[in-house]
């Protein structure tokens, strides 16, 4: 690909949950083996509660889910709950949405710059990428656990290491619009996700499909 060195730097930067793959069940079957070795933790997790859960930080999906423990302890729990996801995610991927890897690559031909930033742990994103099967087509990624900062300032922050001119951020939830614009991003809304943005009244584009991305940004 030819940049024009006098063509502004656009980058997109993607969430993962509900834009790319929907990994729910998956989450909460591993959540659910690992939580069943601490004898301190009640019940298990459905995947209704696990949907709640996504796009919140880590520290707030602690307070949700095990409210009943003391602060230390709950965070000690979800951090072992998360590194067991991420090991049974590499074997055990989310179901990536149709077309997506394709879509990337169309968008990387159209002078398009691809991140993603996400309220995960470390290595949720690698398994994302392992699961796209084109690790090279994303240039930065940045996670909660990276930074210990919220969405809007890590989208922020990868348009600024990354010198970009522009920047839109791709996401399902009402968090997911409030980050970018606290960032000073533009925002695409991904429908078929886990969402519920009215995008008409909040006016924002909204595709009802990933791969509807490269004409939403042609238009």
């Amino acid at each position: 690909m030819t940049e024009n060195k006098t063509s502004p730097r656009r980058g997109i930067i993607l969430d993962v949950d509900g834009t790319l793959w929907d990994a729910v069940d998956v989450i909460t079957d591993s959540w659910n083996v690992a939580l069943s070795k601490m004898p301190d933790v009640e019940g298990t997790i459905t995947s209704d509660q696990m949907r709640q859960c996504l796009g919140k930080t880590m520290f707030e999906i602690a307070d949700m889910l095990f409210g009943y423990l003391s602060v230390t302890r709950r965070r000690e729990v979800l951090d072992e709950a998360m590194r067991y996801e991420v090991a049974y995610l590499r074997d055990h991927p989310g179901h990536v949405y149709p077309e997506v890897t394709k879509t990337l690559r169309t968008l990387r031909a159209e002078g398009w710059h691809l991140y993603i930033v996400s309220n995960c742990q470390k290595g949720y994103i690698e398994d994302c990428l392992k699961a796209l099967g084109e690790e090279d087509l994303i240039e930065d990624h940045l996670c909660f656990e990276d930074t210990l900062k919220e969405k809007g300032s890590n989208i922020r922050l990868c348009a600024e290491r990354n010198a970009l001119d522009e920047a839109v951020y791709v996401g399902d939830t009402a968090g997911d619009l409030e980050a970018a614009r606290q960032a000073g991003a533009g925002f695409i809304y991904a429908k078929y996700g886990f969402g519920d943005v009215d995008a008409q009244a909040e006016g924002v584009p909204a595709i009802d499909a990933f791969a509807d991305l490269p004409a939403m940004l042609r238009s």
